[in-house]
């Protein structure tokens, strides 16, 4: 988990908050616990359970599952059996975890949620990347994503073999339809954010979409900027586009493009697929902690 830990991302208290989801009524009208464990289980209980995969898939999220069991129960014993990113098949066994019984199922549905919903994300991912598998493009995810969530669903979105995209907001320049008729134009846009990084002491790479060719040829053009995105371009226009940028600039594909179009479009040549289905259209991977 260092790799979150070096971002400054307060996993603790992430975790903290969701169990106590769980366990708290927070108008305050019914005691904290889990009732249901409390009232059928008595005193201290050792036991096991096992992580049982239910369908074929990739999975992913069992690193940040060990985790979320060591902040319930630092006495928990977890048995790692398969890796993130392994592929899985119905039956498999992903991790065994012993220890108190009431600490297991207090773990149970923030462990599924977590990884139900990561190895969906992988799975997807992984369909798409060997869908443009013998070409040069590589396959992003979007902002698309559950508020809150976005770290684990680009997690499992590089478990998957995909790319991550920027992070946020922050941390590349995006200029989007929006933006661009928001500021008056393709040049204007540019030559602001030339601007603004100069004021701000900022190098942040730059991306623009570009609608036709008319404004691809128009960024070549201003240039100042590190990847041209095409948005929803037929691929017949893309394979212009690309040839038309020739290499000087990034290029990225976007816009509704499905796992049934993708190779067509990662046959254009482009650089990046960026596909916001990762995220925002994952179906969850069937997954099951039972006791045993």
């Amino acid at each position: 988990m260092a790799e979150i830990i070096t971002m400054g991302y307060n996993l603790e208290k992430f975790i903290d908050e969701a169990l106590a989801e769980d366990i708290v009524d927070f108008e305050g009208k019914i005691p904290t616990g889990d009732h249901s464990s409390l009232a059928c289980i008595h005193g201290k209980k050792e036991g096991r359970a096992k992580l049982l995969c239910k369908a074929e898939g990739i999975l992913a999220g069992v690193e940040l599952a060990e985790f979320i069991c060591n902040r319930v129960d630092a006495d928990l014993k977890f048995e790692k059996i398969l890796e993130d990113g392994t592929s899985i098949k119905r039956g498999n066994i992903a991790f065994i975890i012993y220890g108190e019984v009431k600490s297991i199922l207090r773990s149970e549905r923030l462990v599924l949620n977590f990884m139900q919903r990561m190895s969906g994300i992988a799975t997807h991912t992984s369909q798409f990347v060997e869908a443009v598998k013998g070409t040069d493009a590589k396959i992003l995810d979007t902002r698309k994503t559950t508020p809150n969530l976005r770290y684990f669903e680009k997690w499992a979105v590089r478990i998957g073999g995909g790319h991550n995209h920027r992070f946020g907001l922050y941390d590349m320049i995006m200029l989007k339809d929006n933006h661009i008729d928001f500021c008056g134009g393709i040049e204007k846009a540019i030559l602001a954010v030339q601007d603004y990084q100069r004021k701000n002491n900022l190098d942040l790479p730059v991306e623009l979409e570009t609608r036709n060719l008319k404004d691809v040829e128009e960024v070549l053009r201003v240039g100042n900027i590190n990847r041209i995105m095409f948005d929803n371009f037929t691929p017949e226009l893309m394979k212009q586009a690309v040839r038309l940028v020739n290499k000087q600039y990034e290029t990225e594909a976007s816009g509704g493009i499905t796992l049934e179009t993708v190779r067509t479009f990662a046959e254009t040549g482009v650089d990046f697929i960026s596909v916001g289905a990762l995220t925002h259209s994952s179906i969850s991977l069937d997954l099951s902690l039972k006791a045993f």
